[in-house]
């Protein structure tokens, strides 16, 4: 007998009172943490979020059909994922659980989904040399990897995109966290989480990684739906008080790491969905309040061709040209502020009155630095390309190309160009005067061929 030795294991227990609307009623569990798991005797998991003096809530990760009354076990963990580049290629649910039928996981780590953000640096300048990554021949230290967390889509738009990047050969360096419209409320939450701890791995060991957030707003929606059902109480449109630090925990999260720790990066994508154009509602503010910069697309541009549907005018940097080469920095500068006066001069244009030459001119710049910038689907442009293409627009190389040549017209330009030219222009001496002789010929030779096809629009 007295070798006999027995291990015992003691769990807290508590017991389910109600259930409804993915949100149970838990009585017991007097010693559970804020955000710790749990395990229904079903097997269906959730974490504890409101901590009462009669009970708990707790949000379900899953069916809430049949578990009333049932026994709920804490787990003694707070939420945690997989993490590591055994991910790579797969596409997981916010858990962290493979859904795309490749089976299980090989060797990783775990990460906790909610951790505090680095400590806040010294400014570096980012972006310095931006080129087309992931191509041939990169070095692994040079790899960007990518994790895109879809929130709130169907099914079909995540099985379309994994087929996308699947025939790009994008897998090989992607992950993709799910968490669709036919999954509870509290996946959605959870997935964003999800996708940083992931992503957090790359930059810890010195490599870098891109998080797209497609979209935060339906994140927030399902952050109100649970808040709601857990009678916190409701601010402006309805969302809790802390729907602010719901995104700014997630968002500050990205960051550069030192060259002592590595110098690994994360750089985090949000998207944000806005209603009939309104960049000025509740979230659309928050999020914008928080990162860098924005992009806004319109509606209207969609549907008048431009695509991308960039609005120039609500579309800012705060960063500015500091994160710009100073090649793009040269070329750009004047653009926005060209486009912003055609767009003004276009809309009293339309009624057909006499205008002068000056007025005149600045339409047709700003009709051709309007088309230049337009691009297909899935057809990304390397930045010395970009360099050569807006440099002959604001440069009048195109003034009375005929708008349906100008896509020949910077084919044309792109293929008599050098490339060791174009490659010359991520050097951070920028466009001397020097460089710019070599350009303007090609541009001026190139222009003459196109013209021979196509005869110049008149002024």
């Amino acid at each position: 007998m007295t070798k006999f030795y027995t291990n015992f294991q003691v769990d807290e227990i508590g017991r389910v009172v109600s259930v409804g609307d993915g949100i149970a009623r838990v009585y017991g569990l007097n010693e559970i943490q804020e955000g710790e798991m749990v395990e229904f005797a079903s097997g269906v998991k959730g974490i504890a979020l409101n901590l009462e003096n009669e009970n708990v809530g707790i949000v379900v990760f899953g069916s809430d059909t049949a578990i009333k009354g049932d026994l709920v076990k804490r787990t003694g963990s707070i939420v945690d994922v997989p993490a590591g580049k055994a991910m790579l290629g797969r596409v997981v649910d916010a858990l962290g659980v493979p859904i795309d039928g490749k089976g299980a996981l090989s060797d990783h780590e775990r990460r906790r989904v909610e951790v505090k953000a680095p400590g806040i640096i010294e400014p570096i300048d980012t972006i310095l040399n931006q080129k087309q990554m992931n191509s041939r021949g990169t070095n692994e230290s040079e790899t960007l990897y990518c994790v895109y967390v879809a929130i709130g889509q169907k099914r079909s738009t995540v099985a379309q995109l994994v087929q996308i990047l699947s025939e790009a050969n994008a897998l090989e360096y992607s992950i993709l966290v799910a968490a669709t419209a036919s999954d509870p409320a509290p996946l959605q939450f959870l997935a964003p989480y999800s996708g940083c701890a992931m992503g957090e791995y790359f930059r810890d060991n010195g490599m870098h990684a891109l998080i797209i957030y497609d979209d935060l707003s339906k994140q927030a929606v399902a952050y109100r739906q649970m808040s709601l059902l857990l009678r916190r109480p409701p601010g402006r449109e309805a969302f809790p008080g802390d729907v602010l630090y719901l995104h700014s925990r997630l968002l500050e999260r990205a960051a550069k790491r030192s060259d002592q720790t590595g110098a690994g990066s994360s750089t985090a994508l949000p998207v944000i969905e806005t209603q009939a154009g309104d960049v000025s509602a509740y979230i659309p503010t928050n999020v914008i309040s928080i990162t860098d910069g924005q992009i806004c697309l319109e509606t209207k541009l969609f549907y008048r061709g431009i695509r991308p549907a960039i609005n120039v005018g609500l579309s800012v940097s705060r960063v500015g040209s500091a994160a710009q080469l100073k090649a793009m920095k040269q070329v750009c500068g004047s653009s926005k502020l060209e486009l912003a006066q055609y767009r003004e001069v276009a809309a009293f244009a339309q009624f057909g009155s006499d205008l002068d030459a000056a007025t005149q001119a600045l339409l047709n710049r700003g009709a051709r630095l309007t088309e230049v910038p337009k691009q297909p689907q899935y057809e990304p442009l390397p930045i010395e390309k970009q360099i050569v293409v807006i440099y002959a627009a604001v440069n009048g190389f195109c003034d009375r190309m005929p708008l349906d040549r100008i896509s020949q017209y910077e084919k044309a330009i792109l293929s008599t160009i050098n490339p060791e030219l174009q490659k010359s222009f991520l050097e951070k001496g920028g466009l001397t005067n020097e460089r710019k002789m070599e350009p303007d010929a090609s541009l001026k030779e190139s222009t003459l061929s196109v013209k021979k096809v196509a005869p110049y629009s008149q002024m």
